[in-house]
């Protein structure tokens, strides 16, 4: 599998192809609960890093979707519009949310690995 990267907001991004894929950690869709909605981001759109670019409402929440690294977004994940729940069922796989073409690709690196996160989380002591 390829390297995931994760902010503190519980965002993920994988660099695939010169396009990093973003999402939401397993640990946000489970704090979440049942995913009813998502508002997704246009394709074209250019956001910087840390800027609302998505929003997902669940049963227990509205929450925005942050952009982990800047850049376009080329591709969105339509799917998730008729079933938003496949965000629950797959957050690193199907429940993908939008494709950015980066624009600084230095912020990629600068997020957490899995296993700062897991700490982060509190999965690690």
């Amino acid at each position: 599998m390829l390297e995931l990267k994760f902010t503190k907001e519980h965002e993920w991004v994988r660099i695939m192809d010169e396009l990093a894929i973003i999402g939401i950690s397993d640990f946000a869709q489970e704090q979440l609960g049942d995913i009813v909605s998502i508002e997704l981001p246009k394709t074209g759109g250019v956001f910087r890093q840390g800027q609302t670019m998505a929003i997902v409402d669940s049963v227990k929440a509205s929450s925005d979707i942050y952009a982990p690294i800047s850049g376009e977004i080329v591709e969105v994940n339509e799917g998730l519009i008729e079933k938003p729940e496949v965000i629950n069922q797959s957050p690193y796989d199907l429940g993908w949310i939008a494709k950015i073409k980066p624009s600084k690709m230095e912020e990629f690196e600068s997020l957490m690995t899995r296993e700062e996160y897991d700490r982060y989380i509190g999965q690690i002591k």
